[in-house]
């Protein structure tokens, strides 16, 4: 198993701030939720999770409009 292939950016001010790579989907898909809770109250942040391997965005925060 590819120990990068879920990637989380959270971005702020339209500009990187954190990153990480999981291995494990569910684990991500914590780490997702828990950014937004931790950072969903900076100016504009946005919280993206993407599968690597298939080149998908699986979800991102906030919802697209």
């Amino acid at each position: 198993m590819d120990d990068q292939r879920y990637h989380l950016t959270l971005s702020a001010d339209d500009a990187p701030t954190m990153h990480g790579w999981w291995a494990d989907r569910s684990t991500a898909e914590r780490k997702f939720t828990t950014w937004v809770g931790e950072f969903g109250a900076m100016p504009d942040a946005r919280v993206v999770l993407v599968d690597e391997e298939a080149g998908v965005v699986l979800t991102s925060w906030p919802d697209e409009a």
